[in-house]
């Protein structure tokens, strides 16, 4: 796959998002380690991590032995709301251990157990996004509401927010709510909340002649959600980074949004 032809999803400012990204939750130690430097190897552009998933190190040294520019790979991590006021500390330990001095895409992980540290935790937010620390910053895991109690307090909207999200769980209205506020959606889970099994997944896979799998990634990126497919298979990782030689139709990407039943 030619990373350069990769689609992607613009945030605020220059920042682009690509579409497809690589999720590592899970993935620690060596087996992380090799299934970051598998996936920058297939092409991935963009990787998913965290604070609580304990494997930014083996993230950052895959990153550094990738042999790619850092300009070129798309690294997202997250805050764990039970930092609340130790913010930038906890961003600082996540750049060292990822060897970057910025990240792309800072998250909230989560909504804070304590709606008063909402608001607060947003502004350090913005406030390492306006020191280049983070060159955007969003949420995952957060409803409308909660999101837009943000954009009420400092008339900043998230880049992103991170849910799980597939065709089974496609919700046309909250959809809608993203794109009305121009947060972009970023899906993730995307084999684990599917039936990939179903009859119209495999209709439709067999059409294209690739696999069910293939056709759930496929329709976050026709639809503009990123997706981030997890997996340590080197097989698994590169066939889901094959996903740019088809494209779905209007009417299968409607067969497929029904699926979700609303």
């Amino acid at each position: 796959m030619d990373h350069d032809d990769q689609p992607t999803v613009p945030l605020s400012g220059e920042v682009r998002m690509p579409l497809l990204g690589f999720g590592t939750w899970q993935a620690t130690g060596k087996a992380g380690y090799d299934s970051v430097l598998a996936a920058l190897d297939a092409g991935y552009r963009h990787i998913d991590t965290a604070t609580m998933y304990g494997n930014e190190k083996e993230v950052g040294r895959a990153v550094q032995e990738s042999g790619l520019r850092r300009e070129d790979i798309f690294i997202t991590t997250k805050l764990p709301p039970e930092r609340a006021g130790r913010e930038r500390e906890t961003l600082e330990a996540s750049l060292s251990a990822l060897g970057t001095d910025h990240v792309d895409l800072w998250l909230i992980h989560w909504p804070p157990s304590s709606p008063a540290d909402s608001i607060p935790m947003w502004r350090e937010m913005l406030a390492a996004r306006d020191e280049d620390l983070t060159r955007a910053v969003g949420v995952s895991n957060y409803s409308t509401a909660q999101m837009d109690e943000l954009i009420q307090a400092t008339e900043e909207n998230p880049a992103v927010n991170q849910i799980r999200w597939s065709p089974f769980l496609y919700d046309r209205q909250r959809h809608a709510e993203h794109r009305d506020r121009g947060i972009v959606l970023e899906g993730y889970s995307p084999f684990k909340t599917s039936e990939l099994s179903d009859p119209v997944l495999a209709r439709i896979a067999a059409a294209h002649n690739v696999s069910p799998a293939q056709v759930v990634l496929r329709w976050h990126i026709d639809h503009e959600i990123v997706v981030i497919p997890k997996s340590v298979t080197p097989e698994r990782i590169r066939a889901n980074a094959d996903v740019f030689g088809f494209s779905l139709t209007a009417e299968e990407m409607r067969d497929i949004d029904a699926l979700g039943g609303s």
